[in-house]
């Protein structure tokens, strides 16, 4: 359309968000979809989080709250970061936004001028590169490989390094590799980066109750570093309340102010019920919630033995989030004598038309060798899609 901004004309629709759409017009059409595209658990959310938020309309909580967030709901972060994390963050170093996403958008925009530079790992989090760019920013990516579990080298990461370097970003567990990072691997960053006083680091930790096989750590943990870790959370992935967008960042007093500062131009404080809401979500033991890990536990093993009868692909062994991360390449050039895959989207494309399961391209993510799949859905749609994706991909020739 003529007349819209440069800004909005260079940004990308969020590949995730496009595939679930195609899905659901395709379904609107009448086919049979398996849509493994969205990052959404598939639970409802806890019924006693839904009863604070109930009594918090009672209660008359429906009025403009603070911009950073109610001060219970901070105090509550506060507490939960100490009691699950042993992290000293006050109150005041807390602030509440709609939603993780509007964490980062925060936290780039208070950070990042025209031209400074953010370092960040792929595979990465679709909305990491443009928010970075909306900023004005250059996003630097350093490639990975499934062979390294896609996790960057330290080498990788000092070698990025220049003078313009202002931010780095990365999230453990990873979306979409489902890798998570050591104490031991956290402890080797933070040092590379230390010495770079002008480089704050961002750290998405959105996924930290979904682990299978080793407890989240988060760099923030390291005294010589804690102070320039930006901590970006929120309720949606550990307690199934996606819709009630409500995501929170801890850091420095300096950049928890910047950050109060951005968000009241553009939203001011989050949605007052959903905050109530999330006092009782982060105030719970998460041991309540545990059914949920362990379902994504059986999940991710049904799925890589699934996944290990079809041929073709390589991929690692997800230690957090829900999704598995293939490495699709052997299928490039291959054709089932109508459609020739000559990328992951060819692929992603092809199975949605050939076998109906929509999952989404790695080139969203910053690797164009991969392709995307959501477990977090019941055992018997995992286990259907599989099957005809197995069936679609043995037709590549």
């Amino acid at each position: 359309m003529k007349n819209l901004s440069q800004r909005v004309n260079q940004l990308e629709e969020s590949a995730t968000i496009a595939m679930a759409r195609l899905s659901r017009e395709l379904q609107e059409q009448g086919h049979d979809i398996i849509s493994l595209s969205l990052g959404e658990p598939d639970f409802n959310t806890p019924v006693d989080i839904c009863e604070a938020a109930k009594a918090a309309i009672d209660q008359g909580f429906t009025h403009y709250p603070p911009i950073s967030g109610y001060p219970d709901l901070r105090k509550a972060i506060s507490e939960k970061f100490k009691r699950e994390n042993d992290l000293d963050y006050k109150a005041e170093q807390i602030v509440v936004s709609t939603g993780a996403k509007q964490s980062i958008a925060n936290v780039v925009l208070s950070l990042i001028d025209p031209g400074d530079e953010v370092i960040i790992p792929a595979p990465y989090w679709v909305s990491y590169a443009q928010i970075v760019q909306l900023a004005g920013g250059i996003p630097v990516i350093i490639p990975t490989t499934v062979e390294t579990d896609f996790k960057p080298t330290v080498e990788q990461v000092a070698s990025a390094i220049t003078a313009k370097s202002r931010l780095f970003i990365f999230s453990s567990p990873c979306n979409p590799s489902g890798s998570m990072y050591t104490r031991e691997e956290l402890r080797a960053l933070a040092e590379i980066l230390q010495p770079h006083e002008n480089i704050w680091i961002l750290s998405d930790e959105i996924y930290e109750h979904i682990h299978f096989e080793a407890k989240h750590e988060s760099m923030a943990q390291f005294d010589f570093i804690h102070d320039r870790v930006i901590i970006v959370n929120g309720v949606s992935k550990g307690y199934a309340m996606t819709g009630w967008r409500i995501g929170y960042m801890a850091a420095a007093p300096a950049i928890a102010k910047a950050c109060d500062k951005m968000q009241g131009q553009f939203t001011s404080g989050a949605n007052s019920i959903a905050q109530k809401a999330a006092v009782k979500a982060v105030s719970t033991d998460w041991s309540q919630y545990e059914h949920m890990r362990l379902s994504f536990l059986r999940r991710r093993d049904l799925v890589l033995g699934l996944m290990n009868d079809i041929p073709g692909w390589k991929f690692n062994k997800p230690l957090g989030a829900f999704y598995v991360f293939p490495d699709v390449t052997w299928f490039f050039g291959k054709s089932d004598g109508h459609s020739v895959i000559h990328s992951a989207s060819d692929l992603c494309m092809y199975l949605l038309q050939d076998a109906k399961v929509s999952m989404v391209t790695g080139e969203a993510f910053g690797d164009h060798r991969c392709i995307r799949l959501s477990f977090a859905t019941s055992d018997a749609v995992l286990t259907e899609a599989l099957r005809r994706v197995k069936i679609s991909l043995a037709k590549l020739r």
